[in-house]
């Protein structure tokens, strides 16, 4: 499970994402002045393996071909119609 650090000052400002952060099965850690206070968990198991899909994200990229360029401004613009 990741987990990132923010002082409690940082925290109070992004309560709102860290809490987003939570529910996608994300711990953030809350620090005072470097020391660890306190942690913001999951209230939840995530219901999906988060390892298990980076390392198939990461085996589809390893095995996917793309012959020539790709515009990613057109590709964009066509998924918006």
């Amino acid at each position: 499970m990741a987990s990132d650090t923010v002082s409690v000052y940082d925290g109070k400002a992004r309560f709102s994402e860290l809490v987003v952060r939570a529910e996608s099965g994300r711990t953030t850690v809350i620090t005072k002045r470097g020391r660890v206070v306190a942690k913001i968990v999951p209230a939840q198991a995530p219901k999906w393996d988060r390892a298990a899909v980076l390392d198939e994200a990461e085996s589809f990229r390893k095995n996917v071909k793309i012959k020539g360029r790709v515009n990613i401004a057109k590709l964009i613009a066509d998924g918006r119609r």
